[in-house]
């Protein structure tokens, strides 16, 4: 046996595959998995997403793409008047989009100026949002400042219905639940919380119970409203509120139907599904009817991508009484893992997502909110992730693109290098995943986003009464939520 021979074979292979690793090593990017630890339970990453990925992440722009954008990006982007308001040009890296908030704005100034009339709010997320962080400040600001009591529209389940401090749900375990995140063709319709709901346990009582939460503008629910959908067969719902049943029929002819739990406030009730297994059942509606009411349609794992397959014709039938005028779009979380910073294909995705909102909520304000800063560790330190400012500059673009105004989390909360600050600070205002705020943070965002909403709308003020001159004293009503009045133990349809 030739010993010499196998050494220097055995030597020649391995000081080719070290010359491979330094070869390679040189285009590999500087991560290919998270350091931090990822707990999998519950966390749900949207198909359209994995499909996007998969599919278009290696796009390319076209030239004439990319002239486009360039066109967009570059000099001053001046805005054309609505109804005699034109805001002031702006520029690429500063971008806000004001302009396209104006009906929104009008709006509030409609409410500002009658308080018995009444803005909503549609704020779709992802985990960023879970469990109300973030919007439930957004909500407490406006209601502060405008009136409005209510936490708006709630899903019958939710991953984050244990935690939420502004409205406390719990529910029977035999729901069938179908979500946008991962299901393309559902039963019937999802709804505009991107889900449905059937009680379909034929043997035991399907439920759901609410009870009002401590903060502030959230202490009862307010007009307790069941919404669901169409089916060819009736059923029934028993609502418990103290030591009172009522029991009511659920008609199922419309797309979407309403039925009011009880007029006025309550502290608490709960709801038994009666032979109501093939009714689609999306959620319950708590708000004052006057003021301003927010939404909160937050999911842990998505992208925003899914919203693109909502049935326009169902949203319009949401729409007829919710009657949205601004909706948020607050991204971004779940899309900054893929080892690319090519975002042109979440770009084209996100903008289907736009125009199918616009065909959803005719005339309706949006606002596109970016990523957070979120932190990677590179050569032993956690610094900005790479693909941040990427995904950041595709969000902007597809806001400017579509015409709808834009908050840049990322230079918000500090730009870079910013959410090592937030985790350090003392007490911390972010979670040591470095990607998602804790109480303390997600409060300081909320009040972040409503400042930059509320600056535009001053300056729309000051470009109305420039337009039509000095105008009257505003009244704004300011709402005591501890005077609304409670049913406790009686109902009164």
């Amino acid at each position: 046996m030739n010993t010499k021979s196998y050494f220097f074979q055995s030597f020649a292979i391995v000081a080719l595959a070290f010359i491979a690793f330094v070869g390679f090593k040189q285009i590999l990017p500087d991560k290919i998995f998270s350091d931090s630890k990822v707990d999998s339970k519950n966390v749900l990453i949207d198909s359209l997403l994995l499909e996007s990925v998969a599919k278009d992440s290696l796009s390319e722009k076209s030239d004439s793409i990319l002239r486009k954008e360039q066109k967009l990006t570059k000099g001053k982007i001046t805005f054309d008047a609505t109804e005699g308001i034109e805001f002031p040009a702006e520029v690429f890296d500063d971008y806000k989009g004001f302009q396209y908030l104006i009906s929104f704005y009008d709006k509030l100034y409609q409410l500002e100026n009658n308080p018995q009339s009444k803005v909503r709010i549609a704020y779709y997320g992802d985990s960023m949002t879970d469990g109300d962080l973030i919007v439930q400040d957004v909500r407490n600001n406006y209601q502060e400042r405008f009136g409005g009591n209510g936490v708006g529209f709630v899903s019958i389940t939710s991953e984050s219905a244990a935690s939420r401090g502004s409205i406390k749900a719990v529910y029977s375990k035999n729901w069938k639940t179908q979500s946008y995140l991962n299901v393309k063709n559902p039963i019937s319709p999802f709804g505009v919380n991107g889900h449905v709901f059937f009680a379909n346990d034929t043997k035991n009582t399907t439920w759901i119970s609410f009870e009002a939460g401590p903060k502030k503008f959230s202490t009862s629910l307010d007009n307790p409203t069941l919404y669901y959908g169409r089916s060819s067969k009736k059923g029934n719902v028993n609502f418990i509120i103290g030591k009172d049943t009522l029991r009511k029929s659920l008609t199922p002819n419309n797309l979407v139907n309403t039925l009011k739990v009880t007029s006025g406030s309550v502290k608490a009730f709960k709801a038994n599904f009666i032979h109501a297994d093939s009714i689609p059942i999306y959620g319950f509606n708590f708000d004052s009817g006057t003021g301003v009411h927010v939404d909160n349609f937050s999911q842990r794992g998505n992208s925003g991508l899914p919203i693109s397959i909502f049935n326009a014709d169902v949203m319009k039938s949401f729409n007829n009484t919710l009657k949205y005028d601004l909706v948020i779009l607050h991204y971004g979380t779940n899309v900054l893992n893929y080892g690319t910073k090519n975002y042109f294909w979440y770009q084209k995705g996100m903008t289907k997502v736009v125009n199918k909102i616009k065909e959803s909520f005719p005339g309706v304000s949006i606002l596109i909110v970016s990523t957070a800063d979120k932190s990677t560790k590179y050569d032993l330190e956690m610094k900005t992730d790479s693909a941040v400012v990427p995904l950041m500059n595709a969000q902007k673009t597809y806001a400017l693109e579509t015409e709808s105004g834009f908050v840049n989390l990322y230079t918000l909360m500090g730009g870079d290098g910013s959410m090592v600050k937030w985790v350090s600070d003392s007490p911390s205002k972010a979670n040591k995943d470095y990607t998602h705020f804790n109480q303390r943070g997600a409060k300081e965002i909320g009040n972040l986003l409503y400042n930059q909403l509320n600056q535009g709308y001053e300056k729309y003020k000051a470009l109305r009464e420039k337009r039509d001159g000095p105008s009257k004293k505003k009244t704004v009503r300011k709402t005591n939520a501890d005077s609304v009045s409670v049913i406790k133990d009686s109902v009164n349809e």
